[in-house]
């Protein structure tokens, strides 16, 4: 129990007799530090005991693309830890290839009587896809917020990182270094996120190296969000005489970075490599690996901000919470090869 003890204090801030107190029902401890315990209890993964627990506020779905992909456990346990801490349930819900899509989920959601909902990198990020079925989820009146992808028609809160300046400062980096030859690899152009990367990349490219639209768009290469997808938009790129490869994800990244080791190049020697998201683990990749790192935690907590809000009574605005994203440079990147 000390050990546990100790483990309750550090995630709450407060001492191990506070902690004591509050397991105990001891009076004496103000309600925010209750509070603070408690929420450390439920984020470490202990069970409250019996007289303490609450009865939850209610279900909130989170609706997320895929787990293979670090970044969305990442966004997972951030938003998880938001809802408990504000006493509500946290319900994932992941779509899994040939298994149950948005759609399915968000009806499965609807019918538990969920009281909102968050998507992550949902169908909202399809310039493709139909956006009524956010009108009838609004009409149901499920309140959700978006994650990753703005619509004009969807009438809700939507939360993104600045993608046109994440490439602006990859781009400044890469160019910093000597490179002059800079490749963007993406997933498939349908979605939001893609399109403003590329914009960004383009308007970086001419900024910084006076390349016109159609030349910058020369070194844009789409294929699949994954290691693969990344491997294969590095080969084309490398083809095309690029010295340093700016990826859409991680995944990618590393991806990328097979490709230029299949061809006996080295990473960075011969190629310089950046990533996007920096997810969880990717500091200790080989070599570990320069990323624009997305504001996850940041981001998470602001849709359940927005979500609560609404849950709430407050109309949510149709909005777009937009967070800067941060280079961090790390070993993937170095002077362009002479």
């Amino acid at each position: 129990m000390t050990a546990r003890l100790a483990d309750i204090a550090a995630q709450a801030g407060v001492s191990e007799a506070t902690v004591s107190r509050v397991l105990n029902g001891k009076p004496g401890v103000a309600a925010t530090t209750r509070e603070s315990v408690l929420a450390a209890l439920d984020v470490l993964g202990y069970e409250r005991p019996v007289r303490l627990r609450q009865r939850s506020a209610g279900l909130v779905g989170l609706i997320t693309p895929e787990l293979d992909n670090p970044i969305f456990p990442a966004f997972a346990q951030v938003i998880g830890q938001a809802l408990t801490r504000q006493g509500y349930t946290p319900v994932l819900a992941t779509q899994t290839p040939g298994g149950s899509t948005e759609d399915e989920l968000t009806e499965m959601l609807v019918a538990r009587g969920v009281s909102g909902i968050i998507f992550v990198s949902g169908l909202h990020a399809d310039t493709t896809a139909d956006t009524r079925r956010y009108d009838r989820l609004r009409a149901q009146g499920v309140p959700h917020v978006l994650i990753n992808g703005f619509s004009p028609q969807v009438r809700a809160p939507f939360v993104s990182p600045d993608e046109r300046a994440a490439m602006d400062l990859a781009v400044s980096h890469l160019s910093a270094l000597g490179h002059r030859r800079i490749g963007l690899a993406l997933g498939p152009e349908r979605y939001v996120p893609v399109q403003r990367k590329t914009e960004g990349f383009v308007g970086a490219m001419r900024e910084r190296l006076g390349l016109d639209a159609a030349q910058a768009l020369g070194l844009v290469q789409h294929s699949l969000y994954s290691l693969e997808g990344g491997q294969a938009a590095a080969s084309a790129l490398l083809d095309r005489g690029c010295t340093a490869v700016v990826c859409a994800s991680d995944l990618m990244a590393l991806g990328a970075i097979r490709e230029a080791r299949r061809r006996g190049l080295t990473v960075p020697g011969d190629v310089s490599v950046v990533g996007f998201d920096d997810s969880p683990l990717i500091a200790f990749t080989d070599p570990p690996l320069t990323t624009i790192r997305q504001p996850v935690t940041a981001m998470g907590q602001a849709a359940v901000r927005a979500l609560l809000e609404e849950v709430d009574g407050t109309p949510a605005p149709h909005t777009e919470f937009v967070f800067m994203p941060e280079l961090v440079v790390r070993g993937s990147t170095a002077s362009a090869p002479q």
